[in-house]
């Protein structure tokens, strides 16, 4: 199918050519196009600019009937990238949330069972199905909130059988959604009740049958690890992503959310694409960061659930590097997929401007998730992933109005979804 949108009030992010990301000051460029047209033909952007210089010669070598959109008095931006997500997963755990209000931490829930864990021994009862009709409605819900590609992790099996469990389901979200989906092997997410004391042969699990198995199905796209105090040490890290290089899988890490771990430094030594949540990030952390091929990326919707610190993202843009944010839906710190509300705590927590947000949450976590090539922006040839503004006055409004659902209709692979 074509698709024509016209009197477009502002075409947000539009690129000439591809980038990877935007870093340091040029984080506030927001190219944009006032009285803006916009035309995709099958899942590709063919061409867009202002509708002074829109002909209806441009639609003449289109063979397919062109469906026509009037969205005046709106704003088109490309669909939201999340980078990181927990969304396979059994069960909610509002009973620790309560825990949380009484004053327990993050860790002193872990160590009685909670936490982690507690998904744990709910999604090993799970069925496969049961678990992909679960996922499949919270896909539908990050949707309607204008999210058009998502990573998603394993992480709450922690047994060979159900990690692999998890991977197939998000094998099985890809194949039918039209949502772009990247899978994660998250196996070290968190030691096991069964190797508790025992972490070393709990690693030399993932590194010796998790992952040879993981990479013989062709299930994960990256391999992770939560390199964090009271979790798994960089030596552990450094152990499981040379595994997981050598089969072809590319690192992405959990790093300094409850301390200075030394993850992001692993994270830079073995390439990983992002280093996530990054709450404790300090000069070391960003002089590793610089002139690395690593996404520093902030999970604004834990932080702000959990009640921790919040990372330095100005620190970490005057320094002159890049910066995502995503959203870290899962059901223990951070039970929202909402991207707009992570765009909207960039700029209320995180004192971003909303040009710096947006980018943020567009091109530079399509980077942190491998599809800049191809989602991020609106550029010629890129795959057409964009959503149609409810009438809004400026651009400032999307980070602004933090309670409201901005999207009107979002597109997917040039089709209305």
């Amino acid at each position: 199918m074509a698709l024509l949108i016209k009197n477009i009030k502002k075409l947000i992010q539009t690129e000439e050519k591809p980038i990877r990301w935007r870093a340091g000051k040029d984080m506030q460029n927001l190219p944009c196009i006032e009285d803006a047209f916009l035309l995709t033909v099958g899942d590709k952007i063919a061409d867009y600019g202002k509708m002074s210089d829109f002909s209806e010669d441009m639609l003449k070598d289109i063979k397919e009937k062109v469906e026509i959109v009037d969205a005046a008095g709106k704003m088109v931006f490309p669909a939201f990238c999340d980078s990181h997500s927990h969304l396979v997963y059994a069960g909610s755990r509002e009973i620790e949330y309560i825990d949380k209000i009484k004053g327990l931490s993050y860790e002193e829930i872990a160590k009685r069972g909670g936490g982690i864990l507690n998904s744990c021994k709910r999604l090993r009862a799970a069925s496969e199905d049961e678990l992909f009709e679960d996922a499949w409605k919270r896909l539908e819900e990050v949707a309607s909130f204008g999210t058009g590609a998502i990573e998603i992790k394993s992480g709450y099996g922690l047994t060979t059988e159900d990690e692999l469990k998890m991977l197939r389901v998000i094998r099985r979200l890809k194949e039918k959604s039209p949502l772009t989906i990247k899978a994660n092997f998250l196996g070290a997410h968190a030691v096991p009740m069964e190797y508790i004391g025992r972490q070393t042969e709990y690693v030399d699990l993932i590194i010796n049958e998790m992952i040879p198995m993981v990479a013989s199905e062709e299930l994960a796209d990256y391999v992770d690890v939560f390199c964090d105090k009271g979790f798994f040490t960089p030596e552990d890290t450094e152990r499981i992503l040379m595994q997981g290089i050598k089969y072809g899988l590319r690192p992405k890490i959990h790093a300094n959310e409850l301390d200075f771990s030394g993850g992001i430094q692993v994270g830079v030594k073995y390439n990983a694409l992002s280093v996530d949540h990054i709450e404790y990030t300090g000069d070391e952390e960003i002089e590793a960061l610089k002139g690395s091929e690593t996404m520093p990326t902030i999970l604004p919707g834990a932080a702000f659930f959990l009640g921790m610190v919040y990372a330095p993202a100005r620190k970490i843009m005057e320094a002159g590097l890049p910066l995502a944010l995503a959203g870290d839906f899962n059901p223990g710190s951070c039970p929202s997929g909402n991207m707009q509300f992570v765009l909207s705590m960039g700029c209320i927590k995180y004192k971003m401007l909303p040009e710096e947000a947006i980018n943020a949450t567009t091109i530079n976590t399509a980077y942190a998730m491998g599809v800049e090539e191809e989602l991020g922006t609106i550029t010629k040839g890129k795959i057409a992933n964009f959503f149609i503004t409810k009438p809004i006055s400026t651009i400032e409004f999307m980070p602004y109005a933090f309670g409201s659902n901005k999207v009107e209709t979002l597109f997917l692979n040039g089709a209305r979804c």
